[in-house]
């Protein structure tokens, strides 16, 4: 009865939006999450949509705790690829879930038979789980019965006869991954400014194209210096690159990062960075925060940072 009524209750759902955590930790928790509060036990077929470096698979193992990636990000790759062989797997060990990443696998297998597999499990009853569903979609000629599209927000629809179509959720997401990328860069290049026993001390929370360090006591920090020193590392063009999954290189220096794979490649690439002139205090949480933001300006920089638009 319970699972009855929430299919029922997702009837009716158009769309949900999250902010996308920039940490491994986080995005896995929020995969939780969406499991938790969006997926059926009826769905067959879960698409997912996103650029590299997203994030697309830390949040495939939130939502599936165990299920084996074929593109595990430790370079590993499954070979051969277990849902090519879904005909021959009946036997009572047999998955009940498949993963596919078909970016990767459509340059060893033509689209066409991967679509077939995927049809052929969901035959059988198993569910399939596709990373970049937007390029098998026009091959499987059928939707995802969840859609999720990960860029500088988490959108979350149950595609219905009339959309959305997953080419479009694939043009929202891959226009605004750049300022999640930005934003978190700017975020590591305002802690790297710090004293280090203040930035060990912070929390970490977004607003839209942009951040907030969150402090339990105020900081007490020279908000337009900290501005400028990292306006500086910005105009020195300083690389970015991936070091481990727990830091970063900003030029030769090792900074830790709990996002390593979300980044711009050079400092040079943030665009018109700013730190907002106070620091502010959220009663809420009992927190004094420092916001920072990238791209674009707008006239309302306080409370009317997570505006929404139709």
């Amino acid at each position: 009865m319970a699972n009855l009524m929430k299919t029922h209750m997702q009837q009716n759902h158009l769309y949900s939006v999250f902010f996308a955590p920039r940490g491994n930790v986080r995005m896995t928790r929020l995969g939780m999450q969406i499991a938790q509060q969006y997926l059926s036990p009826f769905d067959r077929l879960i698409g997912i949509i996103g650029e590299a470096g997203s994030g697309k698979s830390m949040l495939v193992k939130g939502m599936f705790p165990g299920l084996e990636l074929s593109n595990d990000d430790g370079g590993v790759n499954v070979r051969p690829l277990p849902l090519l062989s879904v005909d021959e797997d009946d036997g009572f060990y047999a998955p009940h879930t498949y993963h596919i990443d078909m970016r990767f696998e459509s340059a060893f297998t033509q689209m066409h038979v991967l679509a077939e597999a995927v049809q052929c499990a969901i035959d059988k009853g198993r569910r399939v789980v596709v990373e970049h569903f937007e390029l098998l979609y026009p091959s499987l000629k059928r939707n995802a019965q969840l859609l999720i599209g990960i860029g500088e927000e988490v959108v979350i629809t149950r595609p219905t006869l009339f959309g959305p179509l997953p080419q479009d959720l694939a043009n929202i997401v891959s226009k605004s991954l750049i300022y999640r990328k930005m934003a978190h860069t700017a975020e590591d290049l305002v802690e790297y400014c710090m004293p280090e026993g203040i930035y060990q001390m912070c929390h970490h929370g977004d607003v839209k194209h942009g951040f907030y360090l969150g402090f339990d006591e105020d900081p007490k920090l020279d908000i337009g210096q900290l501005e400028e020193h990292v306006q500086e590392i910005i105009r020195q063009n300083i690389p970015i690159n991936f070091h481990d999954e727990d830091h970063i290189t900003i030029g030769n220096t090792l900074h830790p990062c709990t996002g390593p794979r979300i980044h711009v490649r050079s400092t040079g690439e943030i665009d018109n960075f700013r730190l907002l002139k106070e620091v502010f205090y959220d009663s809420m949480e009992g927190r004094y925060l420092i916001v920072g933001l990238v791209g674009e300006r707008w006239d309302y920089e306080t409370s009317d940072l997570n505006r929404i638009a139709f």
